[in-house]
């Protein structure tokens, strides 16, 4: 799975720069043999604005967000992409400046105030962002682009077109939710997010919202909170991008990388702090595993403990036999990667590139167990009894319970991330197969496939190209859990004509069906969606 691909012209540097939305679809050239079945559209967000007049993004999650689609029918593809009309982005164009502080960004008073303008500017607090340029998700009949703010906003498929900003605050106790929901097959959602209480208190909210209404009112207003997890420490919750679930259970994991609330609240109206300078690094508490119930909500007091690591992405989990299988994508350690996902590190030079992530946290694909029947008698006894992994869970002098992983991937500086299962059956279900774009130094460079059994890998990788995380689409009469296809968007920035293209692979074998290529170079996307 490993990189074998050097990328001395730094052709990579292309999917960091901006580009131009598109007034209609384009027609996509197609090689190849697109599946009859296969007719829908392949939603993605990400970054489409690097800088704002003379201002440029600092970091990689500041970019305007760019919302792509590819249709596909009757074997005809066609590419359309639109800036997303938020507050942000609308804003700072106007203006010609950055108007709202961004993850990496901050904003500063208008130049052209006179000074008692500016002043009362720093000391209005801050404007939380609404650029929703991370992920997009169905919440009944609708379509949302999001952030990690309190902010979605509704968009419309078919045309892209911005709808209307939403404040799940005026629904629900959070100050913020992750992109990335699960989604149950009645259409039900679950999320996660902060909420900072009364007197100061945290805690980690899970969300419901439920399924399409029968009387076309919006889920959204009948919204609710499922279940809390405590905070480990009072005034510095953890940083959370994702969480896990399972038939039965909810699993959060607490990483060691903190928002510092205090700086938050106070220094950032002084002084222009972004988001990133208000995350810190506790180098003692290693990382927390926490169990709820989903139904009902209600949380298990059990102290899963492990070294110290970061976490954005799981990728399944599952239960088996009293036990809750967690299986993650990894950073070693309890420096904050994100601290190297700033632009000017992204832009550089190959040789530069390397040496930047030289100092980064390591990243594995890592399976944990939890056992769910606990006895204090068991000290210093491996509990975990399932004969296919090597994981432990090895219970201490305190009650607590220490877990060590077992290693499904590992390579120097070459991450697995971004992961992709077949979700709609797998999902919370024993499973052997995971798709990941695989990171080379930060690069995204390579498509793979992981089975999480055998450890067996498979990977599609070409020179001077660069793909997107693929996501998963199930034939319609798939009989294995790998029989569909992978969707990903490559930019190959070298290419003469057509730089830009949808790559449909086999998932089997990761052998190429078909491309659809179009004459636009596509710059990077984060996560997004198939709709049928």
């Amino acid at each position: 799975m490993v990189s074998r691909l050097q990328h001395p012209a730094s052709g990579y540097k292309k999917i960091f720069e901006s580009c131009k939305e598109l007034a209609e679809p384009i027609p996509a050239h197609v090689s190849g043999q697109i599946p009859v079945w296969l007719t829908g559209s392949l939603l993605r967000m990400g970054p489409g604005l690097f800088e704002i007049g003379d201002e440029p993004f600092h970091h990689l999650f500041d970019g305007q967000a760019l919302i792509h689609k590819f249709d596909l029918k009757d074997g005809r593809v066609t590419y359309h992409r639109r800036f997303i009309r938020t507050d942000a982005y609308v804003r700072a164009v106007t203006e010609n400046r950055v108007v709202i502080t961004e993850f990496g960004t901050a904003a500063y008073p208008d130049p052209c105030k006179n000074i008692f303008s500016r002043f009362f500017t720093y000391f209005q607090g801050i404007e939380v962002t609404d650029n929703c340029l991370v992920n997009i998700y169905p919440i009944g009949e609708d379509f949302y682009a999001c952030t990690e703010t309190n902010y979605i906003t509704k968009v419309d498929p078919d045309t892209l077109e911005t709808i209307k900003k939403v404040d799940l605050c005026n629904y629900l106790s959070v100050n913020g939710v992750t992109a990335h929901p699960h989604t149950e097959p009645d259409g039900t959602v679950y999320n996660i997010g902060n909420c900072f209480g009364k007197n100061m208190s945290l805690a980690y909210n899970i969300v419901k919202i439920p399924p399409p209404q029968e009387d076309k009112s919006d889920p959204i207003e009948k919204s609710e909170v499922l279940v809390q997890f405590p905070s480990s420490e009072r005034f510095k919750p953890s940083y959370v991008h994702s969480f896990g679930m399972t038939e039965n259970y909810f699993v959060f994991v607490e990483n060691p990388v903190k928002i510092n609330l205090l700086k938050f609240l106070t220094s950032w109206s002084i002084r222009g702090t972004n988001y990133m300078d208000c995350f810190e690094s506790n180098d003692r508490m290693g990382t927390w595993f926490h169990i709820a119930t989903k139904n009902p909500g209600e949380y298990i007091n059990h102290k899963f403990r492990t070294s110290a690591f970061n976490v954005f992405h799981h990728i399944n989990c599952f239960e088996d036999q009293g036990f809750i299988v967690v299986d993650l994508c990894t950073w070693k350690g309890h420096d904050f990667v994100y601290n190297y996902l700033y632009l000017a590190n992204l832009k550089q030079n190959w040789e530069e590139v390397k040496k930047a992530a030289m100092s980064a946290p390591q990243p594995e694909v890592r399976r944990y167990v939890l056992p769910l029947d606990i006895h204090r008698e068991e000290q210093g006894k491996n509990l975990i009894s399932l004969p296919y992994t090597t994981a432990t869970a090895v219970m201490c002098s305190d009650g607590s319970v220490w877990l060590e992983p077992e290693v499904l991937f590992s390579g120097p500086r070459q991450a697995f991330e971004f992961p992709q299962i077949n979700y709609s059956k797998y999902s919370g279900k024993d499973y052997a197969f995971v798709y990941g774009l695989g990171l080379n130094h930060f690069i995204p460079d390579r498509i793979c496939k992981l089975n999480v059994k055998s450890k067996e890998t498979l990977v599609w990788q070409e020179p001077d190209a660069y793909p997107s995380e693929a996501l998963f689409v199930q034939s319609p009469d798939a009989k294995d859990e790998d029989d569909g296809v992978l969707l990903s968007i490559v930019v190959k920035p070298g290419a003469s004509q057509r730089p830009g293209f949808l790559l449909i692979l086999n998932a089997a074998d990761l052998t190429e069906i078909a491309r659809a290529e179009v004459d636009v170079t596509i710059p990077v996307t984060l996560h997004g969606m198939y709709k049928p």
